[in-house]
């Protein structure tokens, strides 16, 4: 797929990683997810980030899943491997595992564990823009990387040619548009600049963001394409009132227990077993379940929460 990555726009779900009872990566299953995702209006396909466990997934395991979903999309949609690594060897090598299986760009965080000055992540994302054979999205994920990206930063770091958009997750929606700011009007540079957050998606929106890179819509894809639609229409109070709407859910997937359970938890309640997350991640408590499943019974009720297709 020859793509123009700079003018995407829309919602990119963040998919979780299918596990079968042994643990092992449900190949099946992540076929049947991709399928469901495309046919339901997706404008894309993240693989192996946070939400599809990329901590816990080997090379191997990392690289079959980003071809399936290539197989599955079967072309109608791009494919964004995730390819977070905390060096910049290991980073290119998943680069050029995703290049490899057919995937049309890749996203990555700014090196975790070890604290990193500007500098340092500057020249992370300038070897990723200038060695990656694919496209780069940088991923700006302070309270997970621990190394927060400022407006300035991912300015410099945007204005490589291959570096091509944004996924900013933080709960500052004012960053969000200190970044949109400072990229746009400031530099002048054109890049697709998505948020990161559910919870946030209609503000983002209202002030110049692109789309979303989202786990909630990959549980609920045709609410969060409705929700795009909506917000770019411009409908301001139709995607106010969806928004908050959508908040009994994207509550489970922002704030305790963590978004990994509670995204697989979900799919198995509208038709999809994806398998629990892998040690250590811990699953859902009773009463956590029983609050997942009322909140998506509130949003099937009102049509925006359909069962899987079998």
């Amino acid at each position: 797929m020859t793509l123009n990555l700079q003018a995407i726009r829309g919602v990119i779900p963040a998919v979780v990683t299918p596990f079968d009872a042994h643990g092992t990566v449900d190949l099946a299953a992540t076929g049947r997810l991709i399928r469901w995702l495309v046919d339901s209006g997706v404008h894309a396909i993240m693989t192996t980030g946070g939400t599809g466990e990329f901590p816990h997934l080997d090379r191997d395991e990392r690289r079959e899943l980003t071809r399936a979903a290539v197989q599955e999309s079967a072309g109608k949609v791009p494919v964004i491997a995730g390819t977070a690594a905390c060096s910049v060897r290991e980073a290119l090598q998943l680069c050029k595992d995703a290049a490899a299986v057919g995937a049309d760009a890749v996203i990555s965080v700014p090196p975790y564990y070890f604290p990193l000055p500007d500098a340092a992540i500057a020249s992370f994302f300038q070897e990723l823009g200038d060695r990656s054979p694919l496209p780069v999205f940088a991923y700006n994920n302070p309270l997970y990387t621990g190394n927060a990206m400022s407006p300035a930063l991912i300015a410099d770091v945007l204005s490589h040619d291959n570096v091509v958009g944004l996924k900013q997750s933080s709960s500052d929606l004012g960053q969000m548009v200190e970044v949109i700011h400072e990229v746009r009007v400031v530099r002048g540079l054109s890049r697709a600049l998505f948020t990161g957050v559910d919870s946030q998606f209609a503000a983002a929106m209202s002030v110049g963001a692109d789309g979303i890179y989202s786990t909630a819509s990959g549980i609920v894809p045709t609410a969060i394409v409705r929700l795009y639609s909506l917000a770019s229409a411009p409908d301001p109070k139709a995607a106010a009132e969806l928004q908050l709407e959508l908040q009994p859910l994207n509550r489970f997937l922002e704030y305790d227990p963590g978004y990994v359970a509670p995204a697989k938890e979900a799919l198995r309640m509208l038709g999809l077993d994806v398998g629990d997350p892998r040690a250590p991640l811990p699953r859902l408590t009773s009463d956590e379940r029983s609050r997942l499943a009322a909140a998506l019974s509130q949003l099937s009720a009102k049509g925006l929460a359909p069962a899987v297709p079998a």
